[in-house]
């Protein structure tokens, strides 16, 4: 069964966050967290396992984009390759309810490349919890938004997802009214931006 933790929206508590950060790190746990755009679904990079859970819960294949969320642009650019022109404007709308496509650099494990363009997911979310989450892990979190198989949107309540998921996730996390909608997806790793999702983001600033 999940475990479900409650934490304050705006300063969530210290021991909370490490407790769940050591369940992540130690116990390669798989968790449901609420973002700036809806509840997503994490683990470590590293966790072969909770890569593929995310995969069945979501009902997708192998051609899936996962993202990489990270806490700052510094760990971004260690992630993905960044021209300018597509740092600038990254920049610019960071952070933010925005996922981009990008090139994935060898720091990126293969498996969670997408199998013919070698690109990847990353972000860097506006949400307390997150950013906590992040600092405490002092690493990048594997993630993918929490759509279940026929639906559209994200879902947005703890207590759903531990009704639903309850053997499926290992942690659920809570921390009050979340947004439900996804981020906006922007593919940077053509010639010019492309929008390939439209979300919480603008999408006006990459026209």
């Amino acid at each position: 069964m999940a475990r479900y933790v409650d934490l304050h929206p705006d300063d969530p508590q210290p021991r909370r966050v490490a407790q769940v950060v050591a369940a992540v790190r130690d116990d390669d746990a798989l968790i449901a967290y609420p973002t700036d755009s809806g509840y997503a679904l994490g683990c470590r990079v590293g966790n072969r396992d909770g890569r593929d859970r995310i995969l069945r819960i979501r009902g997708l294949d192998e051609r899936h984009h996962f993202t990489l969320v990270c806490a700052d642009f510094g760990q971004l650019g260690q992630l993905v390759h960044v021209d300018n022109a597509a740092f600038r404007a990254i920049r610019a709308a960071t952070p933010g309810p925005y996922t981009f496509i990008l090139p994935g650099t060898p720091e990126v494990p293969r498996r969670l490349l997408h199998p013919k363009k070698r690109t990847v997911g990353v972000r860097i979310p506006e949400h307390p919890l997150v950013s906590a989450l992040l600092a405490e892990l002092g690493e990048p979190l594997l993630s993918s938004s929490l759509i279940l198989p026929g639906e559209s949107e994200p879902r947005t309540q703890g207590w759903e997802i531990k009704e639903e998921l309850d053997h499926q996730v290992d942690l659920v996390l809570e921390c009050g009214e979340t947004p439900a909608e996804p981020t906006t997806v922007v593919d940077f790793s053509g010639d010019v931006p492309e929008v390939l999702r439209l979300g919480a983001g603008d999408p006006s600033r990459f026209e």
